[in-house]
């Protein structure tokens, strides 16, 4: 089961949000044991993209066996967000 804190990956792209499937959150909040998940995207160096409510369909735990990968934001402006 994934709890808060733990990191999870997107499984499907979020375009308003700028997201894409693979990139890596943090989970800030777990809604209705898991039912959905309140999670945070940053950029490498700590700036916030964006924080979405995500429902379990959307997110998978991370694996040991997977590595991150880096990509630029198009969008990414002073204050993290479009």
């Amino acid at each position: 089961m994934i709890k808060e804190h733990d990191r999870v990956v997107l499984t499907a792209d979020l375009e308003q949000e700028g997201l894409e499937a693979g990139d890596v959150g943090t989970v800030v909040h777990v809604h209705r044991q898991g039912e959905a998940y309140e999670v945070e995207f940053m950029t490498l160096d700590g700036e916030t993209v964006a924080v979405a409510t995500l429902r379990a369909s959307q997110v998978r735990p991370v694996s040991r066996r997977e590595m991150t990968h880096a990509r630029p934001l198009a969008f990414l402006g002073g204050e993290g967000r479009r």
